[in-house]
Formats: structure tokens, sequence, C-alpha cells
């Protein structure tokens, strides 16, 4: 393991969230794991801070609620597009993903959700805010494109305690 500064993997991050995803991770009963293509990494209360957006109909939201722990882990050496693709499209509710992806769930170094081992950058965050969002306050455009149904995301605003790299 190599800590890295939050910011030094933010440019490589970000670009994945674009383009295929990353993984979302939550602890609890049954480790769960799943796509995000939307995130914030950014500094706000005198701290570095991820901001993850989930939509409560998800498996992942009531244990983000509960733990109030997750872990981003971001592909490095390989897409792992199939895992990704897999996981933003089945539930944790009715699947274990770990082991229906063939994924490893490592356990993290300072938070009780995992990392994915296949990874090889990982944030570790506890939640500083739940924010439901709402559309009162949206641009016409991002509501209508977005939210058509008005299923708002609910932003957890996670402080990153620690940020790292792990051969894959």
């Amino acid at each position: 393991m190599q800590r890295v500064d939050f910011l030094d993997g933010m440019r490589e991050t970000v670009a994945r969230m674009m383009h295929g995803g990353v993984f979302l991770n939550v602890g609890g009963e049954k480790p769960n794991a799943m796509t995000i293509g939307w995130g914030w990494i950014g500094y706000a209360w005198g701290k570095p801070v991820f901001v993850v957006a989930v939509r409560p109909q998800r498996h992942t939201h009531g244990i983000l609620c509960r733990t109030g722990e997750f872990t981003v882990s971001v592909p490095t050496s390989q897409p792992l597009r199939a895992e990704l693709a897999m996981a933003g499209t089945r539930s944790g509710r009715d699947v274990d993903k770990f082991a229906g992806l063939g994924l490893t769930a490592r356990p993290a170094q300072l938070v009780g959700a995992p990392i994915v081992a296949e990874c090889g950058l990982h944030y570790e965050c506890r939640t500083l805010l739940v924010q439901e969002m709402d559309g009162a306050c949206m641009s016409p455009e991002v509501l209508r494109t977005n939210y058509p149904e008005h299923d708002f995301h609910t932003l957890f605003f996670g402080e990153i305690a620690g940020c790292y790299r792990t051969r894959v």
C-alpha cells in the first residue's frame, strides 16, 4: 500500500467516473459494491471530501445511512468493464456482487467498508453530511434529462480518511 494525497488521484478518478465508472463499496452484514459515474472530490469544512450520489431505492443507500462509511475503488491497471456494468445493473439485495463479479472484498485500513482488491486506487470515507436533492432549485434542463420521474439522488459527503494505491 502506498499512501497518496487525495488530489493526486483525482484526475484519474474523475476520468474513470466519466468513462465506465468506479466502485462505491459499503460494509455491514454483507459487503456490497455498486457502480457510480457521478461524484465530486474537493475540500469542505477544512477536510478533504468525496461526495457520492445514490438514489434512495438502491440497496447501497440504506447501508450507507446505517453505517456512515464507504470506500471508492478505482480500476487502474485493468478496466473491469464487465464487472462495473454488472455492479451497476444488479442489486445487492438479490446477489452477492463480490462473489457474482469474481471480485475480492478486502478489508479497508480505516473504515468498515471493504475495498475492491482488483482496483489500484482507493478512498476511505466517513460520512459528514447526508443531503437529499430537491428539484425545486434544479435547472429545468437537469431536471428534464436526469430526473423525469423525480427520483432524486441523496448526496453523501464523506471525509476522505485515507487515500492509497495498491498493487493489482
